[in-house]
């Protein structure tokens, strides 16, 4: 297993302390004090330690097929707006963390009566097969319609929406991959790449000798050897990393 990127561990410390904040104000400040002040670390956590106010103007929310729509990390007010598009369900592809931005999703979901699903993927990295089995059996369980998100709607929920369209509508997976694309903010050439490079390799795999795509999971895909043959350019990691933020 890979060491935690220098990023990552920064990312986690700056959580960490967000939270290490939260609670001391919780256990020092009276109640009627802290009722108020409380929100207001909250939302400055969500909207700059997490950086949701690009999120106000770019929600990057689009529709992945009739029952399906893809987004960035909502806010509590896009929450209720999803809400009116007839969602019944918000899956969360970041998982469930001890932040503000989690806190506020929860807490959405529940005044807009949405069930939340948390399923947690990664986008510099080979899916797994749990990840990849996972997918599949929760695009079965699911309450649609559903919106699904990740934090800038570009990598991961490109992965899933590939997935999706795959393997819930049928699409030809050479059509599918369009859901990772450039018009999602999307940047193949970086490390984030690597789940084209995934797709890319089954699509080759079934043009010579067709094959269905899980029988091809189970069978033929080596994610330590793809891991090892993938490439990514600087340029793009520092655009995607040190300019976008991205996760």
């Amino acid at each position: 297993m890979s060491k935690p990127s220098s990023k990552k561990k920064t990312r986690r410390a700056i959580w960490s302390a967000a939270a290490k904040l939260r609670a001391s104000v919780a256990a020092r400040t009276p109640d009627p004090i802290r009722r108020r002040v409380s929100p207001m670390l909250h939302y400055g956590e969500m909207l700059l330690v997490d950086h949701l106010v690009f999120r106000l103007a770019f929600p990057n929310r689009h529709r992945v097929s009739e029952n399906v729509w893809r987004a960035a990390q909502p806010l509590p007010h896009q929450i209720a707006a999803a809400k009116k598009l007839g969602v019944r369900t918000i899956l969360n592809l970041r998982g469930q963390f001890d932040t503000a931005t989690y806190i506020y999703e929860r807490e959405a979901c529940r005044r807009a009566g949405l069930k939340l699903v948390d399923f947690r993927v990664k986008s510099r990295n080979v899916p797994t097969l749990d990840e990849l089995r996972g997918a599949r059996d929760i695009f079965k369980a699911l309450e649609y319609p559903v919106l699904m998100h990740c934090k800038s709607g570009a990598d991961r929920v490109g992965l899933m929406s590939v997935l999706y369209r795959h393997l819930h509508d049928g699409v030809p997976m050479e059509q599918a991959i369009d859901q990772l694309s450039l018009r999602f903010g999307h940047i193949a050439q970086a490390n984030t790449g690597i789940i084209d490079y995934f797709f890319a390799r089954y699509i080759a795999d079934n043009a010579r000798t067709p094959i269905a795509f899980f029988d091809w999971v189970e069978t033929v895909y080596d994610p330590e050897e793809l891991r090892r043959s993938f490439k990514s350019n600087s340029w793009a990691n520092r655009l995607v990393d040190r300019v976008l933020k991205r996760e």
